[in-house]
């Protein structure tokens, strides 16, 4: 029934991020700068509210319950969208996605959710597999989206959206059941959280590679039309072509997810990421050098293929690693990192690309996996070094 959730939520979510700058010309901004600028903020509003407020809903989720989040989100943003459908100036359009960013949250309560409700041995393919519903959501709802827009209106696609979330809703009320115990104690605040903690050190380099493989995905996805355009001058069928190549990925993280969070239960998710981070780096490289779409398609389903295992494993391993009392928030800030990437990587990869040619953003892309990679491999360490050693003290006090 998450899997639905998610899969309604992306797909809902997914029909209005490509028209926000149409929109916003509809509702009266003319000049081109102005309407980029304002897309930039109206995009980057929601996710900057949301990794502020991600870890209070966290907290709330290990006092309550992760069904009341899964509630509260698709609810809220069902009626914040439906807001959106009757907005007359763009600056009614921008509170709302701030009000968005505070509301939403359905995917990351549904990661929570099945995280702390999956038995430890079957997480990593429980995980991956829920992160199929929000990638085949987010293939399917631009075109969707695209059809509703030419022949009903860009206002109906927020009211078709708002339908979806409400489905997600209707789904998570009566179908998802959560064995959850209310408690009276106050939750922890940040600094008990950080004591409470094991191996913090290990807990972020998990969120700082969260919002890394964010960063560096979302840098090359703006961009990603505008180098098929350079790749394919004069294509009759540009807009085909860069669905193609946009979607590639996608569809290979959909086919890959299950099989690499499988992989993850019986070698480990550490393993996991470890592989598909220097695989994910090493395959942004030759995109740089591709002289035709088609070889940019080709190496786009390979990067999906190894994008698949990197967030599953991550919520895995903090899934497997935070305290019962905490998960809630220690995931809250993982969702975070991941806000905070997303914004990041939109602003960067437009600003590089401009800046230094398309190119360097992949090379940028890949030497930032890389070092992440290394920065993982040295946490892992330092981990094992320290149970190393409490296990020496402890033999030594036997």
């Amino acid at each position: 029934m998450v899997w639905f959730g998610s899969f309604a939520t992306a797909a809902g979510m997914s029909q209005i991020i490509p028209f926000l700058p149409l929109y916003i010309e509809k509702l009266g901004v003319t000049d081109t700068a102005e309407i980029e600028n304002w897309a930039g903020l109206i995009f980057g509003a929601t996710f900057f509210v949301s990794a502020i407020v991600s870890p209070f809903w966290g907290r709330l989720a290990d006092k309550y319950g992760r069904k009341p989040m899964l509630l509260r989100a698709s609810l809220g943003m069902c009626a914040v969208v439906f807001l959106m459908a009757f907005a007359q100036n763009v600056y009614q359009l921008f509170g709302l996605r701030l009000v968005m960013g505070v509301v939403s949250g359905y995917i990351p309560a549904s990661i929570i959710l099945v995280a702390t409700q999956t038995p430890k041995t079957h997480s990593g393919w429980a995980l991956g597999m829920l992160s199929t519903g929000g990638i085949s959501g987010s293939l399917i709802g631009p075109l969707v989206g695209g059809v509703l827009a030419e022949y009903m209106g860009m206002r109906f696609v927020f009211i078709d959206t708002s339908v979806l979330l409400f489905c997600a809703f209707l789904a998570s009320y009566f179908l998802v059941n959560e064995k959850v115990t209310v408690t009276k104690k106050k939750a922890p605040s940040l600094k008990q959280v950080w004591t409470m903690t094991p191996h913090i050190g290990l807990f972020v380099a998990m969120f700082v590679t969260t919002f890394m493989v964010q960063l560096a995905n979302m840098s090359i996805q703006p961009i990603i039309t505008v180098y098929v355009k350079l790749l394919s001058p004069g294509s009759a069928h540009l807009e085909l072509i860069s669905g193609v190549v946009v979607a590639a990925a996608g569809l290979a993280s959909v086919l890959s997810a299950p099989l690499l969070g499988k992989l993850s239960d019986r070698i480990g998710p550490r393993r996991v990421l470890l592989y598909a981070l220097l695989f994910t780096g090493i395959l942004f490289i030759p995109q740089a050098f591709v002289t035709n779409a088609w070889q940019l398609t080709v190496l786009r389903f390979m990067l999906g293929l190894a994008t698949a295992g990197i967030l599953p494993s991550i919520n895995t391993i903090v899934k497997k690693m935070a305290p019962a009392a905490i998960t809630g928030q220690l995931f809250g800030y993982n969702q975070s990192a991941q806000f905070l990437g997303t914004m990041g990587g939109s602003l960067l990869g437009g600003h590089m690309a401009a800046a230094f040619g398309i190119k360097y953003v992949f090379f940028s892309t890949s030497l930032l996996l890389f070092i992440n990679a290394g920065w993982v491999v040295a946490s892992e360490l330092m981990v094992k070094r320290r149970e190393r050693k409490i296990e020496a003290a402890r033999s030594a006090l036997r």
